[in-house]
């Protein structure tokens, strides 16, 4: 069996990562600080089995990481662990200075020793998989998509500590031979997101009936990825990408963000019509434009795909009519994770 570390695994994509590993036969020792987007319901299936080791921590406590990596010798660390959304980081960006840089410099210095110390057949397979963002590229124009060789152009704190970490994961293999891998993901969406993000917010906010906020005009166009093909790009990578290579991963599903608000309100619509009669699409407002919101990704994944032969197989209308209804059928999950911290309200209005 083999043994993973995996970092941020209570989150959303790395909880997701950590359910289909077990499911597939690998061990995974859970590094997670629980803050308040890491959420233990979502790895609920997985109590008491003996696969899945969670431990409470943070990535930037050297001692224990150094402890974890001594004791369960993992054949790879894949690090999720992140402050993750744009609008926090406008509020307060030293968190993700604190967690994506400098924690992440920490995890990086103790996989390196980890990794040294290794001999044989183990330290030749040994990997360091870094799990990032497109938003380090910046914003493109009406036409063209971000490669593997687009130069960063981060526009908001949060992607500047993406951008910095990136580059030391980079570094830490050009300097001192650590065997590291790195993706850069479009848009993810699908079960167990934390719901401050755009589809499980809009999901909320529409089937209570409150008003659905857009940014700016809501043609600002994301490429959207569902987190299931998100996962298995990442596995493959893990399995059969080039040492020191970044591979792109896109779902191919450039959407413009009122489209992604429209199809949730028609899902909804069609599944618990309001009492009144009116479509959702009449609770949509336009509210003032976030900071620095760029204008437009897209992903150009033909790396991953030529090198490695992986592809998405959900089509965004797949994929969020399969969420609309995760969402709807665990709306336990959703009042647990909404603990009080955050009410589904606006944050990171500061210019």
């Amino acid at each position: 069996m083999q043994t993973w570390l995996v970092t941020g695994g209570a989150g959303f994509i790395g909880g997701n990562f950590v359910l289909d590993a077990v499911r597939r036969g690998v061990k995974v020792v859970n590094l997670d600080a629980l803050t308040y987007a890491g959420n233990l319901d979502t790895l609920s299936t997985l109590e008491g089995n003996p696969a899945h080791v969670f431990v409470h921590g943070d990535i930037g406590d050297s001692a224990l990481v150094a402890k974890l990596l001594a004791e369960h010798r993992p054949s790879a660390v894949v690090n999720f662990a992140a402050e993750s959304h744009v609008d926090r980081s406008i509020d307060g960006p030293a968190a993700f200075v604190q967690t994506n840089v400098v924690g992440t410099l920490a995890l990086l210095e103790c996989a390196r020793d980890y990794w040294r110390a290794l001999e044989g057949e183990a330290k030749a397979a040994f990997r360091f998989l870094h799990v990032s963002t497109d938003e380090v590229y910046g914003s493109l124009g009406d036409t063209g998509k971000f490669t593997e060789t687009t130069p960063f152009a981060p526009n908001s704190p949060y992607s500047a500590s993406k951008a910095a970490s990136d580059h030391l994961v980079r570094a830490f293999h050009h300097t001192y031979g650590l065997p590291v891998l790195t993706t850069n993901c479009s848009n993810n969406y699908g079960p167990y997101q934390f719901p401050e993000k755009l589809v499980p917010l809009i999901i909320q906010k529409a089937a209570a009936g409150d008003p659905l906020p857009v940014y700016g005009d809501g043609r600002n166009v994301r490429d959207w990825l569902y987190v299931t093909d998100h996962c298995a790009a990442i596995r493959r990578v893990l399995e059969a990408g080039r040492v020191g290579e970044t591979y792109n991963v896109g779902g191919d599903a450039e959407r413009e963000n009122i489209h992604v608000v429209k199809t949730i309100c028609a899902l909804l619509d069609a599944r618990m019509p309001r009492a009144d009669g009116q479509p959702r699409e009449s609770q949509i407002t336009y509210v003032k434009d976030r900071p620095g919101h760029d204008r437009r990704y897209a992903i150009d994944a033909g790396k991953i795909q030529s090198e490695l032969g992986w592809q998405p197989t959900v089509s965004f209308e797949q994929g969020i009519a399969a969420t609309v209804d995760w969402y709807l059928a665990n709306r336990d999950w959703v009042g647990r994770v909404l603990d009080g911290s955050y009410r589904l309200e606006r944050i990171g209005q500061e210019s």
